[in-house]
């Protein structure tokens, strides 16, 4: 019976003992090209689970309630945010979005989820450069990081003063994608003077290193792509926006946006050419977009001719053409960097560039144990030697998939574990 007993406890013993060493999965991606798992839908067997719908709250915020809105911008009527709230006391999460989104566009909603489903409440907001949010709570000229993070300070403020009596919170956290998670570091950095809500933790997710280097790669996947180059650029761009026009229902008033004909054109399935030319436009597109609208928040002179006066009739589509042949570099040329030398007449347009940069914060971001970072080896808005430089940063609180293009994995199960794990502190299962 001894032996018996003791041959069953030996099997029972191998039995348990490769599940218990039994290492997670290896992280597998099926877009190997950078630019396909950067446009392209990930399959749904490789994405995580998320709930179909989550308690949900919209509401809207004022920082210049006494603002003039001119009449071309009629249905702005404020800036909307979103809150996913749990029924018991739990961390909130602010979430930054990316480059030109709402705070509401898919990828946005589907990461609200994903943290909702973690335990988190979720309050979502606008980038500082998207149009609703340049007419509503911009204070200035936008694109310039330590004045996009003051505005989006405010925004969080006032959100929190709305939503406050509603839910219980135990700690604050932030997050943001993309440029959201370059404007989320120098948000950090403001709170830690200012100590509104003395972040937890903050996640970010896919950021430039450098504002500069990361605009200039998207702008050459579009100036390289395009048959016959920028000279091209009209009947290319032609082209695409009727191709868009015959599976799209219809724009909203605002709607046609690089996120917007991104997730459309997508659906094209395009050449490899085509789809490094729609990352860059969809750059551009949200580049014009915010340059658009700040000249008209600010007078005109720039796109718009000073003495024209737009109203809810007015064609766009000349000022469109034209804000989308204007990069970004452009803009910060012959824009920002005369308006910001006016105020600082000793500043070199350098010095201002530096400032567009992550290691601009480079000591507190290596010193702060409360920063993670998730990104990919192969993520299209890095340059040579940006990951060499976030591990160095980050250390063990990185997370560097090698794979996924820009943000293309980010419904990974493995990176939304990551995601959990960096936020909460908790090591999380894969």
């Amino acid at each position: 019976m001894m032996r018996y007993m003791a041959i069953t406890l030996l099997l029972w013993f191998l039995c348990l003992t490769p599940l218990a060493a039994a290492a997670p999965p290896p992280y597998f991606y099926p877009f190997v090209n950078p630019y396909e798992a950067t446009v392209m839908e990930l399959p749904k067997e490789f994405e995580v689970s998320l709930p179909k719908k989550v308690p949900l709250r919209e509401f809207v915020v004022r920082p210049f309630p006494k603002r003039d809105i001119p009449e071309v911008f009629w249905y702005e009527k404020g800036l909307d945010c979103s809150l996913a709230y749990q029924d018991h006391k739990a961390p909130l999460v602010f979430l930054v979005a990316g480059s030109g989104s709402r705070y509401d566009v898919p990828r946005m909603q589907k990461l609200q989820k994903a943290l909702y489903q973690a335990g988190f409440h979720v309050l979502s907001i606008t980038s500082p450069t998207h149009m609703d949010f340049v007419v509503n709570a911009s204070s200035g000229l936008p694109g310039i990081a330590e004045d996009d993070a003051k505005d989006l300070y405010r925004v969080m403020d006032l959100a929190w003063q709305e939503v406050r009596g509603d839910i219980a919170v135990s700690d604050f956290l932030l997050a943001g994608y993309s440029l959201g998670a370059f404007d989320a570091a120098f948000v950090a950095k403001l709170d830690e003077e200012q100590r509104h809500f003395n972040f937890k933790r903050v996640l970010l997710l896919n950021p430039p290193v450098s504002l500069y280097d990361s605009v200039q790669a998207l702008d050459r996947l579009l100036v390289d792509n395009i048959p016959g180059g920028m000279d091209n650029f009209d009947a290319w761009f032609h082209d695409i926006f009727t191709e868009t026009m015959h599976i799209t229902e219809s724009w909203e008033p605002g709607g046609l946006s690089g996120e917007s004909m991104y997730r459309t054109y997508k659906r094209l399935q395009p050449s490899e050419a085509n789809l490094a030319a729609l990352i860059g436009l969809t750059s551009r597109m949200n580049a014009a977009d915010m340059i658009f609208t700040a000249d008209v928040m600010n007078g005109g002179g720039y796109i718009v001719p000073k003495n024209v006066r737009l109203i809810s009739t007015t064609s766009l589509t000349r000022y469109a053409i034209v804000a989308y042949k204007t990069r970004f570099i452009d803009y910060f040329d012959q824009w920002l960097y005369p308006h910001y030398q006016k105020h600082s007449p000793g500043l070199t347009r350098q010095a201002l560039l530096a400032r567009q940069d992550l290691h601009y914060l480079d000591q507190y971001l290596k010193g702060s144990k409360k920063f993670g970072l998730i990104h990919n080896e192969d993520d299209v808005i890095l340059v040579p030697g940006n990951i060499g430089y976030l591990k160095e940063i980050f250390g063990d609180r990185a997370r560097i998939y090698p794979s996924g293009g820009h943000m293309g994995n980010m419904f990974h199960p493995s990176v939304v574990s990551s995601m959990v794990e960096l936020l909460s502190g908790k090591e999380v299962a894969q």
